[in-house]
């Protein structure tokens, strides 16, 4: 059974830090890529960031590019997204993807509140 499991959200003030984590399992960590993807009150999914199954290489949204942080530890079957500087408008509900080529099917974890507020 695939279990994507993220965990760091909480709230922070403007300015403020946060890291996530996604512990997945059930598949093959090391052979796939990763994706972190939000959800704000009101609004549609965007995709924030993602790497490949290596970690060699990454990926950022425009709207978090040189804020946010992605990388992975495949000993652990673990993602992270660093998250500095953030901003009212980062406030969402953070959501773990993996797409399992092998399976070509898509998971999602449970998700984890992140809210920025003074």
């Amino acid at each position: 059974e695939v279990q994507l499991v993220e965990s760091g959200g909480g709230l922070v003030q403007p300015g403020g830090s946060l890291r996530l984590s996604c512990a997945a399992s059930g598949f093959t960590f090391s052979s796939t890529g990763m994706n972190w993807v939000r959800q704000a009150p009101g609004k549609g999914l965007e995709w924030v960031s993602g790497l490949t199954g290596g970690g060699d290489e990454t990926f950022y949204a425009d709207s978090v590019k040189g804020r946010f942080t992605i990388s992975r530890d495949n000993a652990k079957d673990t993602v992270y997204l660093q998250m500095n500087s953030l901003k009212p408008e980062d406030t969402a509900v953070y959501y773990c993807n993996a797409f399992v080529a092998g399976w070509n099917k898509e998971y999602w974890g449970q998700g984890t509140q992140v809210t920025v507020s003074s």
